[in-house]
């Protein structure tokens, strides 16, 4: 499952949008140290820090 929310509104996605980006998350994910082999669930945030 893959859901996408910005600033708390969950932005609608087509199967295939979702199915790059999960693909794309795991593969990026996976490589990580310390990642276990059989994970039930990532979750990322990621915050826009303000430019001045």
């Amino acid at each position: 499952m893959v859901e996408i929310k910005i600033d708390g509104k969950e932005i609608p996605v087509n199967r295939y949008v979702k199915d790059v980006f999960l693909k794309v998350i795991v593969a990026l994910v996976s490589t990580l140290k310390g990642v276990p082999e059989k994970w039930s669930e990532i979750e990322i945030k990621i915050s826009r820090e303000d430019e001045e």
